[in-house]
C-alpha cells in the first residue's frame, strides 16, 4: 500500500514518513498542494489543510475529483464546522492533531478496508478455480477446504499468478494490518496453503521480495 504525505512540517513529515515505513507502507512525501498534485498515484493520502501554496481543502477537492484516492485529513483545525467541511469536501476520516500513531494507524486500516474494491468474479488459473462468491476452491472436480486466511492469501496470489507478490502487500490485503510477527505468520499460511494446492501449482519464495504463484499446465 503506497501512502501520499502532505505536510510542509519537516519535522513532523520525517517523524510520519519513518513510522508509516516501519509499519510496511510504501510512503512519499509532499511539502506542498502543488507537489501533491504531481504526486504518482497512492492507495491513501495524509493531508494536512495548512499549506504554504494553497488551502489543503482545494488540494483534497482537486484529488477527489481525479481518483477515487481515500484522503484523511491531518490538521490543527479542530472546530466542527472545520470537520464537517472536511468531510464534505471529500475526505474519508478527520484527525485533529496532536495524535497517536497509534491511532493514526487504526484510522488508515479503517479507511483501506472501506476502500478494497469487491471481488470480481470467479478466478479461473489452469485447474485451480476459485468462487470468490461463495468463497469456494476447486481443483479440476476436487474441493479443497481452506481456512480463511489460507483462502484469502491464495486469492491475492492466484490473481497475480506468475508474478511476484511482494510479502507487505499479501501481509496487508490479508490481514489489513503489520506487526513485528506479521513475516512469519505469512510464512506460516504459505506452509500450510503449498500442501493444500500443490495439485494445482506451486508457491515459490523469492528472497527478500515475497511469493509467486506458478500454476501447473492443465
Amino acid at each position: 500500500m503506497e501512502i501520499l504525505v502532505v505536510e510542509d512540517d519537516p519535522r513532523l513529515a520525517d517523524a510520519l514518513c519513518v513510522a508509516l515505513h516501519r509499519r510496511g507502507y510504501g510512503v512519499t512525501h509532499a511539502g506542498t498542494g502543488e507537489a501533491a498534485l504531481a504526486a504518482p498515484n497512492c492507495d491513501l493520502v495524509l493531508l494536512d489543510l495548512g499549506l504554504p501554496d494553497m488551502d489543503g481543502l482545494v488540494v483534497c477537492k482537486q484529488l477527489q475529483e481525479r481518483s477515487d484516492v481515500a484522503v484523511i485529513v491531518l490538521t490543527v483545525r479542530g472546530e466542527e464546522r472545520d470537520r464537517v467541511l472536511g468531510l464534505r469536501t471529500g475526505a474519508d476520516d478527520y484527525l485533529v492533531k496532536p495524535f497517536s500513531m497509534a491511532e493514526l494507524t487504526a484510522r488508515i486500516e479503517a479507511v483501506l478496508r472501506r476502500h478494497r474494491p469487491r471481488p470480481a468474479g470467479p478466478v479461473t488459473v489452469g485447474d485451480l478455480r476459485i468462487d470468490t462468491e461463495a468463497r469456494q476452491v476447486q481443483i479440476g472436480t476436487e474441493p479443497v477446504a481452506l481456512r480463511p486466511k489460507e483462502y484469502e492469501l491464495l486469492v491475492v496470489l492466484a490473481r497475480q499468478a506468475g508474478a511476484v507478490v511482494p510479502r507487505q502487500r499479501l501481509i496487508m490485503e490479508v490481514w489489513r494490518s503489520t506487526w513485528p510477527g506479521a513475516a512469519r505468520t505469512l510464512e506460516v499460511h504459505v506452509g500450510s496453503l503449498r500442501g493444500k494446492i500443490a495439485a494445482a501449482g506451486r508457491i515459490e519464495a523469492v528472497h527478500g521480495v515475497g511469493y509467486r504463484f506458478d500454476p501447473r499446465e492443465s
